[in-house]
């Protein structure tokens, strides 16, 4: 098919072309990229098919938004996906009239009509971007950012943190991480000591990651375990791993019995241990997700009053004392997350300080290796206190955000909103040219919007938070069920038309103790008046909805937990985040127009984008009919 395409275009003697171009994110390698004068074709071919699919059309289309989003060479010139089905009928295709940098939609092709296609879109694309030099091209390069999903997936199958690099150079402070981590578990391995080590990071600055390549891609593989008290990240983990395990040729049930050893549930192994008080851990070392979230003692204590294993600790005395039964070496990695904290009872910091004195009291000695900054935190419940044996290492504090792929200041704008500070969070937005927020008032926009954006394998899906009591009005009530955990994985994993419970589908809505730890491409966000701008203060309030009413809490726990569930809302999209603030119903009085207004109208001030239509992805251009082609014969 090629060469008879090229045949019939003598003006391509002087493009370049690749075959099976390497792709990290998954190993994934599209079929043929074309290096055009002017644009970049990325061509995905189906031999002998009768048919363009939708799947495989997501397909090529995902393929060039890769390149445009992780390839250096490819950020100043058009890329345009095209799926070649060989024998195909072409349909009346839209042709862009003029293409600019970004990613064209796909265009569909045969065997005969790849010749015409490719000189069309050549001539259009003349003068949309500076002339390409394929030499350059090819030395550019290739740096994707995965996903949770996909970078447990990668380090599993034994790549490690520095191939799975990142598309900013600024992200050194990832590999630094890294590297401090596994020196300082080398250094204790051979001096024989048990070490404590927190990692400390904004949210999306990649904590995940660095626990999941202390457990998966280093020499400690098999010796230790990632231990999570959220089971959606539990649950969508495994799944992840056992699906790509399976799909490799191993036997599902094989593969599924090994991920649950390498992701565990917290609670789980806590309790298996407690039970069993002189058995001796398999694992020598444990990575423990949001480590500031485990219970304090007065919680833990009487949760489990009434359980088949009841507490007597907090959660990190229990851990620590749990490690402790090796007689050497052993370690534990405490990944914290600041403004997570989203439940009653998360201790904090301070309950791992108290633990840690009350294992040194009881003959028990850690090394322990913290960041500067948790000895400069101000909230009473993140501070570990004094503690002998502590070792400062600014390496293990994360400071770049890397979730989102577009945009780094995503982040400290979620922040300057959640403080109330318009002027702030409108200086961060001017600053970085464009923040990734947008709000809408009105939920077919929501879901259009999320549909146009979310283009090729990119994922959407709709948030809320838990206490969202009221955006059922809006035809939002169906909730995902956060600790079912086939349906979790479905959520996470599976793709809407094939499966309609799939978050693309726009139907569930995942709440924070669904989303905590993971992360979607494109987020709906739905903004209910449990968290609402307090017009006499012109600050925010929070509240609860108690049988048919709205009621304000007062304890301070409760009041940041609430402030947190948003911060982890807010953080969860790697593109951008539509926020979808009702209209209200001046009939119902849980539903006042005038809350929800001022919550639109603060979010604006802060320089979110309002919208009242879908706005398509980009360079989609004008367009002009093609006419239909019959198939072909191939036989």
């Amino acid at each position: 098919m090629l060469r008879h395409a090229f045949g019939a275009l003598p003006e391509a003697g002087g493009w370049w072309l690749m075959l099976e171009y390497p792709m990290l994110r998954l190993g994934r390698r599209p079929d043929v990229i074309l290096l055009a004068r002017d644009a970049i074709f990325v061509i995905e071919a189906k031999v002998g098919s009768t048919q363009h699919s939708p799947e495989d059309r997501r397909q090529a289309e995902d393929y060039a938004i890769d390149l445009h989003d992780f390839h250096a060479g490819c950020r100043g010139n058009p890329i345009v996906p095209i799926l070649l089905a060989e024998c195909a009928p072409v349909a009346p295709t839209t042709l862009p009239l003029i293409l600019g940098h970004g990613v064209a939609p796909v265009q569909d092709a045969n065997a005969e009509t790849l010749p015409g296609l490719l000189r069309d879109l050549a001539k259009m694309a003349v003068g949309a971007g500076p002339p390409i030099d394929p030499v350059r091209w090819l030395d550019a390069p290739y740096q994707p950012v995965p996903t949770i999903v996909d970078a447990a997936c990668m380090l599993y199958a034994r790549h490690n943190v520095a191939e799975i690099r990142v598309a900013r150079t600024d992200a050194a402070n990832l590999r630094a991480t890294s590297d401090a981590i596994l020196s300082e578990l080398e250094r204790a391995r051979t001096q024989g000591h048990r070490l404590i080590l927190f990692v400390t990071g904004i949210p999306g600055a990649g904590k995940t990651l660095c626990g999941l390549n202390t457990i998966f891609g280093s020499d400690d593989a098999g010796r230790g375990t990632y231990l999570t008290g959220n089971p959606t990240l539990v649950h969508v983990l495994r799944e992840a791993l056992t699906r790509d395990a399976a799909a490799a040729g191993d036997k599902r049930g094989d593969a599924r019995r090994r991920m649950e050893s390498a992701v565990q549930a917290l609670p789980k192994f806590r309790d298996h241990y407690v039970a069993q008080p002189t058995h001796v851990p398999a694992e020598q070392i444990i990575v423990v997700d949001e480590a500031q979230r485990c219970w304090s003692a007065t919680w833990a204590i009487a949760k489990t009053r009434d359980k088949p294993v009841p507490l007597t600790r907090s959660e990190p005395s229990h851990l620590l004392e749990t490690m402790a039964r090796h007689p050497g070496f052993c370690a534990i990695v405490c990944l914290v997350g600041g403004g997570q904290e989203i439940h009653g009872g998360e201790g904090g910091l301070a309950e791992w300080g108290d633990a840690l004195r009350l294992a040194e009291a009881e003959g028990s000695v850690w090394q322990v290796c913290a960041p500067p900054d948790l000895q400069q935190v101000s909230d009473p419940r993140q501070k570990l206190g004094p503690l002998p044996r502590l070792a400062i290492n600014t390496d293990l504090h994360l400071t770049i955000p890397l979730r989102q792929i577009r945009n780094g200041a995503a982040a400290q704008w979620v922040d300057r909103v959640l403080e109330g500070d318009a002027a702030g969070a409108l200086a961060t937005a001017r600053q970085a040219g464009q923040i990734p927020f947008r709000v809408t008032r009105d939920p077919n926009t929501l879901r259009q919007w999320l549909r146009a954006n979310a283009r090729g394998l990119r994922r959407a899906g709709l948030l809320a938070s838990s206490g969202a009591a009221r955006i059922r009005a809006e035809g939002f009530g169906t909730e995902l069920p956060h600790m079912d955990a086939s349906a979790v994985a479905r959520w996470f994993l599976d793709r809407f038309p094939a499966d309609v419970r799939a978050s693309d589908a726009l139907e569930v809505v995942a709440t924070e103790f669904s989303c905590q730890g993971l992360e979607l491409d494109y987020v709906g966000l739905c903004w209910d008046s449990d968290f609402v701008r307090e017009p006499s203060r012109n600050a925010w309030r929070v509240r609860q909805f108690r049988g048919t009413k709205w009621q304000t809490p007062h304890k301070d726990e409760a009041i940041a937990n609430q402030i947190n569930t948003y911060r982890v809302l807010l953080t969860r999209a790697r593109y951008e985040t539509i926020i979808f603030v009702p209209r209200g119903d001046s009939g119902d009085p849980t539903r006042p127009p005038e809350v929800y207004n001022r919550i639109a109208a603060f979010l604006i001030e802060c320089g979110a984008e309002p919208i009242d239509q879908p706005i398509l992805g980009p360079d989609i251009g004008s367009t002009a009919p093609m006419p239909l082609l019959e198939p072909l014969d191939c036989t």
